[in-house]
Parts: C-alpha cells; sequence; structure tokens
C-alpha cells in the first residue's frame, strides 16, 4: 500500500486489529519527535493527520480539529499531560539510542534503558505532549 497516495477512504477500509488513534495539538511536532528519537517516519503528513508505520504496525496522528464531531477531545485533560495513563511500546527500537537522541534534544526520560525481567531491554520517553512512548529489544 502507497501511505503517500492512498485515498483516506481505501485507507480507511484497510485497517485491521487494533487501531491507535492520537490527537495532538501539533501533528508536525509529534511526528518530528517521532522521527528523531525513534526513527519513525510520517507519511501524508500535515497539519492535520499523519500516518505512522512501525515495523508493519499502523498508528495515526491526528489534530484535535479533525475531530471537531468526535466526543473524545470533551475528555482531554486542559493541563498537561495530555496523554497521561497510555504507554506505547516501540518494540526492536534501541533504548540506549533512543535515549540518546531525546536528550540531545531535550526530551524527558522518564525510565532510563534498562533490563527487565520479562525479557526486554526498555526505557521510557516522553512526547512534549505526555505520551509515554517505549523503545524496546529483546535481551540477548
Amino acid at each position: 500500500m502507497d501511505y503517500e497516495t492512498i485515498s483516506a477512504y481505501m485507507f480507511g477500509r484497510s485497517l485491521t486489529g487494533l487501531g491507535v488513534n492520537l490527537l495532538t495539538r501539533d501533528v508536525r511536532g509529534l511526528a518530528a519527535f517521532l522521527a528523531d528519537v525513534f526513527g519513525l517516519a510520517a507519511h501524508r503528513l500535515s497539519d492535520d493527520f499523519a500516518i505512522i508505520a512501525h515495523d508493519g504496525t499502523l498508528f495515526q496522528l491526528h489534530s484535535d480539529g479533525t475531530y471537531h464531531s468526535n466526543p473524545l477531545p470533551q475528555l482531554i485533560p486542559e493541563n498537561p499531560p495530555r496523554g497521561g495513563g497510555i504507554q506505547l511500546y516501540l518494540f526492536g527500537v534501541n533504548p540506549d539510542d533512543a535515549v540518546a537522541r531525546a536528550e540531545a534534544a531535550g526530551h524527558m526520560v522518564i525510565e532510563p534503558p534498562s533490563d527487565k525481567p520479562h525479557g526486554l531491554r526498555e526505557a521510557t520517553i516522553l512526547s512534549p505532549e505526555g505520551y509515554a512512548f517505549s523503545p524496546a529489544v529483546r535481551l540477548g
């Protein structure tokens, strides 16, 4: 599927499994954070929308304005962190490298890289709006 040219209608019809949409005040800013820290590419990037692909999984970024007729924006807290309570794992992304890039760019690392008893090395980095992204790789 060509994410750059597929129509919204055909894209929507192609989605299966679990869908994740992140509402954001700044689609381009969140897409830049995901690219700079985790090496993820944004497709169909605009002020209102982006498709993010990672290892065969898709998620979408939507500006608040695109949800004008949806009841969800009423539940978004006025004060940060907007993304409190959700942790998004990015399996196959090296946490040591991601944390180094995040720290160099001034992003908040709330959990440094560490080996976990469940067989992963992982870290947790907050996006500017408070979404918790956890890069993780399998332990040897």
